[in-house]
């Protein structure tokens, strides 16, 4: 039966433009459309003859029909004959959106053979290549398409390249396949910095962290003003690289951009070395007084290492600026920040005992995110003033817009309810919520130390062993078995295994690490103990931390060493229970 029996004479022409890519070649392979103005030449014959014209029609209709495999065969014959890129890409179009790789390599293949200058085919097949995982064969359109662009944004694309492979599933091949790409560039001072940072982020993607080191001191080397190379040493700062944070120092020497010691604190931040990071940030805000993050952050960590009227600063001085509207901060991030500010400085009036200055700076929270933790903090504030059943009520009549709002509100009415020393109410609410979420650790957990509380040991452990084997990897457990059995002066030898044990998947948390120290005190061995607790205070100062580390120094005979750390636990929080639990047992009146 003839294909077109049946159908009307325009029928083929109307429809036309269901297959834009036809209606486009039809004019362009087309005879030159003539107006009457235009003098009358002699007609140029076609490209597209009927016959070309009926296999193209039928490759897309098999397109749209559903048959890929046709309209491939019949499109990428038609790119052959016409040498034409928009039908090659088309051939590969098809390929692709059947999920057929191989077809749309040898498509890309096939259109970088006929058309050899044409970058688009060239990327096309690059694409390909990596999307496939033939990594190794990508070198040479690596190298046309860096040759392809243009000096003045061959740095830039040459940077873009990590990009590229970050879906390879072999990461090394990825680093060196690249490396030799780049070979030529790697000793220009134009673009051999970009050259070795992105062969240095290629080399970290792959765990080769001295590899990237070396590409990133080879990037500087090369200019020691560039940024790129710092950050990437930025990235690699680790206890197992601790050469690139020299590399980073050798810049800030200089004027080094804001940014880069920003980032650089951040850096310090997530290692919590957080003196250190201070120290970053007090230059910054010296050298820029208006630059908006850094007193939040400033702010934040002065209270942190417990030095409220400077954190109080700091914050009022984010808000100015905030408020101001001179920064350049997205609007979102700086509502986040304001947030943050108002939370700090509740906080640091909290402390004081300042309840309507506390409660004044949650009001002023107006962030709808941010509305449900400003009124449990309000409800905190109510119970720090004995209004128990008050709070109880602010929390409940909380709306809740996600679990996740249900679990925090749990969460508040679980401490408000510890903090008042209604232990028994408080257990008893945990079991209900452990209950209903078998899987939520944290709550077992809360309610294992809740039972502590009660004295129940037995239910203590039995619920923290229940976390251990369900969670092997979750460190808090094993802390605070082993800290318990210490307190207790009972199996030191088990709990120190157990702390030991919380180490390995939390390693340097200063919270267990305090816990370490305490079943060494427990166990006799004093010069040990002190050493750890300081270590421990030192990286985060806390006035558990310093409740355990004066003791120690205290049984050591060394008294004023003793008051002078108390007194420092005291400045950083007044109300610390271990702490005045220490002082009073010890009877010492500071």
């Amino acid at each position: 039966m003839n294909f077109f029996t049946g159908m009307d004479y325009y029928r083929p022409m109307l429809h036309l433009n269901r297959f834009p890519l036809l209606v486009a070649l039809v004019f362009a392979l087309g005879t030159n459309a003539q107006t009457a103005a235009e003098k009358v030449v002699a007609p140029a014959n076609s490209a597209l003859d009927s016959k070309l014209f009926y296999q193209l029609l039928l490759g897309e209709l098999n397109a749209h029909e559903g048959e890929p495999g046709t309209a491939y065969s019949l499109i990428l014959d038609a790119a052959r004959k016409t040498n034409d890129p928009r039908l090659y890409q088309r051939a590969v179009d098809i390929a692709l959106q059947a999920r057929s790789g191989d077809s749309a390599l040898q498509a890309a293949r096939a259109w970088k053979q006929a058309l050899p200058a044409s970058r688009e085919a060239n990327q096309y097949l690059l694409q390909i290549l990596i999307g496939l995982n033939r990594i190794a064969e990508t070198v040479e359109p690596l190298k046309k398409e860096i040759a392809a662009t243009k000096p003045r944004d061959r740095a830039a694309a040459i940077a873009a390249m990590a990009r590229y492979f970050e879906r390879a599933s072999d990461k090394k091949l990825a680093a060196s396949t690249v490396e030799q790409a780049l070979a030529e560039y790697l000793e220009q001072p134009v673009f051999g910095v970009s050259a070795w940072v992105v062969i240095g982020r290629l080399r970290l993607a792959a765990g080769e962290s001295s590899q990237a080191l070396g590409a990133a001191r080879k990037a500087q080397a090369l200019d020691a003003k560039a940024e790129a190379p710092v950050l990437l040493a930025l990235s690699l700062m680790s206890p197992k690289t601790p050469q690139a944070e020299a590399l980073v120092m050798q810049y800030l020497k200089g004027q080094a951009p804001t940014e880069v010691r920003m980032e650089y604190a951040r850096v310090l931040l997530n290692a919590e070395r957080y003196t250190e990071a201070l120290t970053q940030l007090q230059l910054i805000t010296a050298e820029k007084p208006d630059y908006l993050q850094a007193w939040l952050i400033t702010g934040v960590l002065e209270l942190q290492t417990g030095k409220p009227a400077a954190a109080e600063q700091a914050l009022k001085r984010y808000i100015e600026l905030a408020a101001s509207g001179t920064n350049n901060a997205p609007r979102a991030a700086t509502d986040r920040g304001l947030t943050q500010a108002y939370l700090t400085l509740a906080q640091i009036a909290e402390q004081r005992q300042d309840f309507p200055a506390a409660d004044a700076w949650l009001k002023r929270i107006e962030r709808s995110e941010d509305l449900l933790s400003a009124q449990l903090r309000r409800a905190a504030l109510l119970g720090r003033q004995g209004k128990i059943e008050e709070a109880r009520q602010l929390i409940r009549s909380q709306p809740e817009k996600s679990p996740a709002d249900a679990r925090l509100k749990i969460a508040a009415e679980i401490e408000l309810l510890r903090g008042s020393k209604r232990y028994q109410e408080a257990y008893q609410l945990l079991a209900q919520a452990s209950a209903s979420n078998p899987d939520d650790f944290d709550l077992i957990y809360d309610q294992a130390m809740l039972a502590e509380k009660l004295g129940n040991l037995e239910e203590m452990e039995r619920l923290l062993r229940k976390i251990i084997a369900a969670q092997p990897t979750y460190p808090h457990a094993y802390n605070a078995l082993g800290y318990a059995l210490a307190e207790h002066n009972t199996r030191l030898d088990e709990a120190k295994q157990l702390i030991l044990k919380a180490l390995e998947y939390a390693p340097g948390d200063p919270f267990i690490t305090d816990s370490l120290g305490w079943v060494e005190f427990r166990s006799g061995n004093l010069t040990q103990a002190e050493s750890i607790l300081r270590g421990a205070f030192q990286a985060r100062p806390d006035a558990e931390i310093a409740a355990h580390l004066g003791e120690v120094l205290w049984t050591m005979g060394r008294r004023q060493d003793a008051l002078e750390t108390w007194q420092e636990g005291l400045k950083i929080n007044t109300e610390n229970e271990t702490l005045l639990e220490t002082l009073k047992r010890l009877q010492v009146k500071l």
